[in-house]
């Protein structure tokens, strides 16, 4: 009679067990996942530069929407086209090439400029962080202009430096920086890999 107890309480003590770890081991149901946009922490010193708009016809970088431009309806019934590029430059016109959820972004080194293009229409602009591996304070470019547009920020780089970008979105109203994000490798300010 004591063995058949010392064998209850061995099944009884398994049983707890194996509870115990389905219930430790279950993954977060779909309604505890985060909703909307996750903050991603800048430091404080990070400068905020607000990009500028291209030159009118200029070509971008590469384009933001790969089907074509967008047609928009003008007064008089006609259609305008606005927006992107139709044809991309070659790949040595802007390096790093870089994009995350609504943003996307390269360095052009002949002129040390960023460019900044907004992939949606979420009320969120496009920015592009800037690193240095020589101890130049971060900065970030951000493209205001809205969607389907590319704003740059010109600036002057050490030519023996190299960059790296940081792509998320900005949202102008709360001064705030949201995921997802991506980072591009290091990139030669000089152009020369």
């Amino acid at each position: 009679m004591r063995e058949n107890w010392r064998s209850t309480l061995s099944v009884v003590a398994g049983a707890s067990a194996l509870a115990l770890s389905a219930v430790t081991a279950t993954p977060a149901l779909a309604y505890d996942a985060p909703v909307g946009p996750q903050e991603v922490r800048m430091p404080a010193n990070v400068a905020i530069v607000e990009g500028g708009a291209t030159e009118p016809g200029a070509a971008a970088p590469f384009p933001v929407d790969p089907v074509g431009p967008v047609e928009t309806a003008v007064p008089g019934g006609q259609a305008e086209a606005v927006g992107t590029a139709k044809a991309a430059p070659s790949s040595s016109t802007c390096l790093g090439s870089t994009a995350a959820y609504g943003s996307s972004g390269c360095f052009q080194h002949n002129g040390d400029i960023i460019w900044a293009g907004d992939t949606k229409k979420d009320g969120m602009s496009a920015a592009v962080g800037v690193y240095t591996d020589y101890g130049r304070a971060e900065e970030v470019c951000v493209n205001k202009l809205g969607v389907d547009t590319w704003a740059t920020c010109n600036k002057d780089y050490r030519e023996d430096g190299n960059v790296r970008l940081r792509v998320l979105r900005y949202d102008g109203d709360t001064g705030k920086f949201y995921q997802p994000e991506t980072w591009s490798g290091w990139i030669p300010v000089n152009g020369k890999f």
